[in-house]
């Protein structure tokens, strides 16, 4: 079964007609799922089946474009690609497989397009690597900037945060999954229609969210999506860290993991390498470059805006977490910062802020706001209704 959850009905009303500004959404969509994988997929796809249909419609096409894939390809030879993913997907997985199958039949699209809808930016990684083609320093799908605040700096229950930025089309895509597996922990989700998670905390107190890199030893694999909910199954960070490092990875990102107990780890994770650092008595924060030797070797040139961006996020994110006594009030603040963190969509890129979530492992507190978190209210979601 499935539900929406909208907490101002008046607000959703009115952006729904059109009668707000473009930046102002309604409070966090929730969508409960329980059940077998298959079965919370299913509601999944149903739930959203026309928009995932034309979202999935308009990430094939972009995918074959020259622009993404450094030489155009026909729909046939992109979804080819895709297929080539899917064993990877179910040996990595396979009541994830189950459940993005199930997204796929309920939204009436193939497994293939799933497969791009669910995880776009790894996805052109393997598809340049199979074209061959280069890799234009102007592509770019997010700009998240993501962080560990350790338990010392927080009164002793320190917390997982970032901002999600995206390319603005995406921005009405957000939607947050409570789910209630019957074979694994209950879960909160962030994460865009038809894609199985991005973002998120499950009982056990483990945290997991991302920053996308472009890397060059992109390859047939799993996507990233699929990584991030199968660290969710896990009842540690360290066995979250070593699920991820495990994963058949198509393309890269950092993945950034803490739990309950207070340990975190983040890795710069590649098809062929995944540098790793733990958690110590200063914050973690990792925006869209790499930052480790083995990493950087293997990433695609980036332009030098985007850059700029992310070295001046991770550097105002850094410097605004160095101190002690930080709240959820603080780190709101932080995500909100339209110095450097809190992106609004501009050209050429037309990135921004499509969310943000704030988790204390500990208390199993979870705060997100859908849009930019300058102009949206967060709200509180409990792990269980």
């Amino acid at each position: 079964m499935s539900k929406y959850e909208i907490t101002n009905e008046t607000l959703a009303h009115e952006w729904a007609m059109g009668k707000t500004d473009a930046v102002r959404r309604p409070p966090m969509r929730i969508l409960d799922l329980a059940g077998s994988p298959a079965a919370m997929g299913n509601a999944h796809g149903a739930a959203h089946a026309e928009e995932i249909r034309t979202y999935a419609a308009e990430r094939v096409r972009l995918a074959g474009s020259e622009f993404w894939a450094g030489g155009e390809i026909g729909r046939g030879d992109v979804l080819d690609i895709a297929r080539s993913c899917l064993p990877a997907h179910e040996a990595h997985s396979p009541s994830l497989y189950a459940e993005m199958c199930g997204i796929a039949e309920g939204a009436g699209i193939t497994p293939e397009e799933a497969v791009v809808v669910g995880g776009f930016t790894d996805f052109v990684d393997t598809v340049r690597a199979v074209v061959g083609g280069p890799h234009p320093d102007e592509v770019v799908e997010d700009d998240c900037t993501a962080f560990i605040v350790p338990d010392h700096r927080c009164d002793g229950q320190g917390f997982y945060g970032q901002t999600w930025d995206m390319h603005d089309s995406a921005t009405q895509h957000v939607v947050l999954l409570r789910i209630r597996p019957d074979d694994g922990p209950a879960a909160l989700v962030f994460t865009t229609t038809g894609c199985v998670g991005q973002i998120g905390m499950n009982e056990a107190g483990v945290c997991v969210g991302i920053n996308n890199l472009v890397a060059t030893d992109g390859c047939p694999g799993v996507m990233w999506t699929s990584v991030v909910r199968d660290a969710l199954l896990q009842d540690s960070a360290a066995a979250a860290r070593d699920a991820i490092l495990a994963a058949d990875l198509a393309g890269a990102h950092s993945f950034l993991v803490f739990d309950a107990s207070g340990e975190g780890h983040m890795i710069e994770a590649f098809p062929t390498a995944g540098p790793t650092v733990t958690l110590d008595d200063d914050a973690l924060v990792h925006t869209n470059h790499a930052l480790w030797a083995e990493a950087v070797a293997r990433e695609a040139p980036k332009n030098e805006v985007l850059k700029d961006s992310s070295t001046r996020r991770r550097a105002r994110a850094l410097e605004l977490l160095d101190r002690d006594g930080i709240d959820e009030h603080v780190l709101m603040a932080v995500t909100r910062d339209e110095g450097a963190i809190c992106q609004v969509s501009r050209e050429p890129f037309h990135i921004e802020s499509s969310g943000a979530v704030v988790m204390r492992p500990s208390t199993l507190d979870f705060w997100a706001v859908w849009g930019l978190p300058s102009h949206n209210e967060y709200v509180h979601v409990p792990l269980v209704t």
